[in-house]
């Protein structure tokens, strides 16, 4: 595997791939992986000849009173684990090189940003778009993959991939859940042992709304109601429950074959985010 951290390089790597006749995958990260990213590296692996892993820890989405500072970063360990995933370069830039001067120009997402996550986090998903769109300029990948478990990223994403016409296919990957049934996350370290054991707390909610829609249940109040009492009961604090559109983000009072619950609460000091489809088929499937 292949360690390059200048862009031109980069770009050079990936148009003598292209003259090769290869196809290219992407799997853009921030680092400190865990099986989740592993996980997206491997998918990127089924799809393509060539998987390039982006590692950078994008200070444009950040906000000022968030972890940026603190965030986990291991550099030798991650080249060792990609490495061992057969990830063909690792792409890890410094943040003078992706931003080297301050940045004028930013990709502006709109409503979609601006409500679930992006309520708390304002133009936290502005600083994302526009770090994945100088990837895709830069690596030009035939396919990009994102976990589902940033799924309002993920619609995101898509968006923008069709309104800037990126010739990027954008392919989402299940969440990848510790036994427990904890979505993985690198900021999973953060939580204190008795954190870490209430957080397990979000992925049973997920399972009770599961169940409810299972068991006939149609409104999203009621399902919302239930989710956010296991949360309390467990002493996690609720910063949204919501039942959405699952293509659009788009808010729901019933649900249909495309719900999607999206979830964002707080174990102490860290925020922690989930969600599952709720398709009203009849079967509980484990979140």
């Amino acid at each position: 595997m292949e360690l390059i951290t200048d862009i031109t390089a980069m770009r050079s790597w990936c148009a003598a791939a292209r003259r090769a006749g290869g196809r290219i995958a992407l799997v853009p990260t921030m680092g400190y992986f865990h099986a989740g990213h592993l996980a997206l590296m491997d998918r990127a692996r089924s799809l393509a000849d060539r998987v390039v892993v982006s590692l950078f820890v994008n200070p444009l989405q950040f906000g000022p009173t968030e972890d940026l500072d603190r965030y986990p970063r291991d550099l030798e360990r991650d080249q060792r684990l990609a490495g061992e995933r057969g990830v063909d370069v690792l792409f890890a830039p410094a943040v003078e090189t992706m931003y080297p001067s301050e940045t004028a120009t930013r990709v502006v997402v709109g409503e979609l940003g601006t409500r679930l996550c992006g309520a708390s986090r304002p133009g936290h998903f502005d600083g994302v778009a526009t770090v994945v769109a100088k990837l895709f300029h830069i690596v030009g990948p035939d396919v990009a993959v994102f976990g589902e478990k940033d799924f309002q990223q993920l619609v995101i994403l898509r968006r923008m991939a069709a309104d800037l016409d990126f010739p990027v296919t954008i392919v989402g990957h299940p969440v990848v859940r510790e036994p427990d049934g904890l979505a993985m996350s690198s900021r999973n370290t953060y939580l204190s042992p008795e954190e870490r054991r209430r957080a397990a707390a979000i992925s049973r909610g997920l399972r009770r709304a599961r169940e409810l829609v299972a068991g006939g249940e149609r409104r999203v109040e009621a399902i919302a109601t239930a989710v956010e009492a296991v949360l309390t009961d467990a002493g996690l604090r609720s910063e949204y429950v919501a039942v959405v559109d699952s293509a659009t983000l788009a808010p729901q009072h019933k649900v249909t074959q495309r719900s999607r619950l999206l979830v964002a609460a707080w174990a102490g000091a860290t925020r922690l985010i989930d969600n599952c489809a709720l398709t009203p088929s009849g079967e509980v499937i484990a979140p």
